[in-house]
């Protein structure tokens, strides 16, 4: 009765009127009723239908005494609507129980709210800090945040993807671990926007947010021979991931600059495991004393190659720092070089590169390079809102975060002071961005530079 009600325009009392007392209404009224009537098929001695858990927006309709399209207007458009009615209709909503179904208002409308964030490794800490920035700068916007987890694996990554697209989501973040050209691609194709995070596609037709992943490695080195430290080791894995590349270049520019007396040796621990060799891809509580040991981390693998090489050095060339490529690999090389009876950071001073809270349990405190994770995150959503409110006539961008070194025990010991000998570089600001100005289709544009501290 609640259906025919609202598709002829009447109250449900109405209805009851014209099937039961009809001499006390208008003729033209018990037309438009029996037309209803008539189009749903209704009959008084119908079944009742299994109660729903939630009501519709036909009946928060009839109760209100308004249409259905009313109803809709409330909910998205309220500046279309008398205050009189927008109480009517949200009283009807409280008394009923009824809760609009999202899905349902962006397929018909096409304005969904909702945004997508893929990331490659929930486990590390950057992408958590990345998600919490841009549920915070999502909520500034009044748009909700889906967070999804590739887990390093590119075929559920696509498959993260495909699902956004199908729920109509507003836009799409993605923070990748390799190339994601044809996730993208396949996207813009059909009118998603996208930003990539930590990953620069060279891509013309979205906008992305970067770390400076080349002065990740810069600062790195640059703060080791600050403390007077001589001969530098870079200890790496995956070498052909984007990052990890960039971050190689910035050591590598920071001991050239640093000219005569200053070496640097480069160790890849990047081996093919046995498969036979258990891998427990969840953080152990101690090292392995060999490599290949059961249940060892993939790090604990690498970090194990690493120092074994180191120490197969003459102790005079052996060398006096070590920046490895993540926290992680950083966290089980100090773990190694203590077994084997290396003070640290007496004798070899140890950081990592990516802030990954996981690996500052330790019993020295590992020294780092903050990559400002929330700060990616939430320019991220700007950039998209920015997309999604502009249209065709939104310039794709590119800004780059700059990161900043955190000293810790694992380079500078317990009082946490660089020698007083050695010189400290000139200080620099915290967060560079770099925009990027894109034209049109042409490919023509130009790149604008500006720093700003925070």
């Amino acid at each position: 009765m609640v259906e025919v009600a609202a598709l002829a325009g009447v109250s449900v009392g109405t209805v009851s009127n014209v099937l039961n007392h009809p001499e006390r209404v208008r003729e033209a009224t018990i037309e438009k009723v029996r037309a209803a009537v008539e189009q749903l098929g209704f009959t008084r001695d119908a079944p009742a239908r299994p109660p729903r858990t939630n009501p519709s927006m036909v009946e928060v309709a009839a109760l209100a005494g308004v249409s259905v399209g009313t109803v809709s207007n409330v909910l998205n458009h309220p500046e279309q609507v008398r205050p009189a009615t927008i109480e009517k209709v949200r009283a009807a909503i409280e008394h009923l129980g009824f809760t609009p179904n999202a899905n349902a208002r962006s397929l018909a409308g096409g304005d969904s709210r909702i945004i997508g964030l893929v990331v490659v490794d929930l486990r590390n800490t950057l992408f958590v800090d990345i998600a919490r920035g841009a549920q915070r700068e999502a909520a500034a916007e009044r748009m909700s945040l889906l967070v999804s987890n590739s887990d390093r694996d590119d075929t559920q990554q696509d498959a993260h993807l495909e699902l956004f697209e199908s729920a109509r989501v507003r836009g799409v973040l993605l923070a990748p671990l390799s190339d994601p050209d044809a996730g993208v691609q396949r996207l813009r194709r059909h009118g998603t926007p996208v930003v990539v995070l930590n990953y620069d596609t060279g891509r013309r037709d979205c906008c992305t947010v970067l770390v400076d992943n080349e002065q990740v490695g810069y600062l790195a080195a640059q703060h080791m021979i600050s403390l007077g430290r001589r001969r530098l080791a870079w200890v790496s894995e995956l070498n052909d991931l984007q990052p990890v590349h960039q971050r190689q270049l910035g050591v590598q520019r920071a001991v050239r600059e640093a000219g005569r007396g200053v070496s640097l040796v480069e160790i890849d621990t990047e081996v093919e495991i046995d498969t036979e060799v258990e891998i427990d891809t969840e953080a152990s509580e101690h090292a392995p004393a060999r490599p290949e040991a059961e249940g060892s981390t993939v790090e604990d693998v690498h970090a194990g190659i690493a120092v074994e090489r180191i120490l197969a050095m003459p102790a005079r060339q052996r060398p006096d720092a070590v920046v490895a490529v993540t926290d992680l690999l950083g966290a089980c090389i100090v773990q190694r070089l203590q077994a084997a009876g290396i003070s640290v950071p007496g004798q070899i001073a140890v950081m990592g590169c990516d802030y990954d809270a996981r690996a500052w349990g330790g019993q020295i405190p590992l020294t780092t390079v903050r990559l400002e994770g929330e700060q990616m995150g939430a320019a991220a959503v700007r950039l998209l809102a920015a997309e999604v409110a502009e249209g065709r006539r939104h310039t794709h961008r590119t800004i780059v975060v700059r990161p900043a070194l955190l000293e810790r025990e694992s380079s500078t010991g317990r009082r946490g002071r660089v020698p007083a000998s050695a010189p400290r570089p000139p200080a620099r600001p915290l967060t560079r961005q770099l925009t990027r100005q894109l034209a049109g289709p042409d490919g023509q544009g130009s790149v604008d530079g500006a720093l700003s501290e925070h």
